[in-house]
């Protein structure tokens, strides 16, 4: 058993998980050791693989209306990342974990926007 596994199994341990969610996270973490990376590569894959199973991109927004599903009149949801959200299909968005630092949408704040990557469907400047 690997280092990191022990390590997992120990603290699993002490916050006294559920003995089915301590067995997955070990086979994962297993799998995850299996693989032999140096400190620095397992520290950006650990958080490569994290933003994924967070639903988060791993590339910036595009302008790509396939990213983009209209959910309401006038707005648009983005399909790589749901948190996002767009009231031009998807030109501009703003991201709902935002929100609460920003306090919108009270009167008087406005919502932080993001300007999409170029579409890559398209050249650039039609």
């Amino acid at each position: 058993m690997s280092d990191l596994v022990e390590h997992a199994k120990r603290e699993l341990a002490l916050v006294r998980e559920d003995p089915e969610i301590i067995e997955a996270t070990l086979r994962i973490v297993d799998e995850f050791s299996k693989i032999g990376h140096s400190g620095a590569s397992a520290h950006f894959h650990a958080a490569m693989i994290d933003d994924l199973l967070r639903f988060k991109n791993l590339s910036p927004l595009t302008s790509d209306p396939s990213e983009w599903v209209e959910v309401g009149h006038g707005l648009w949801q983005n399909a790589r990342n749901s948190e996002a959200f767009s009231t031009d299909g998807g030109v501009t968005y703003y991201l709902l974990s935002e929100r609460k630092r920003h306090r919108w949408p009270r009167s008087g704040w406005t919502k932080p926007m993001h300007t999409s990557e170029p579409s890559r469907t398209t050249p650039e400047g039609d």
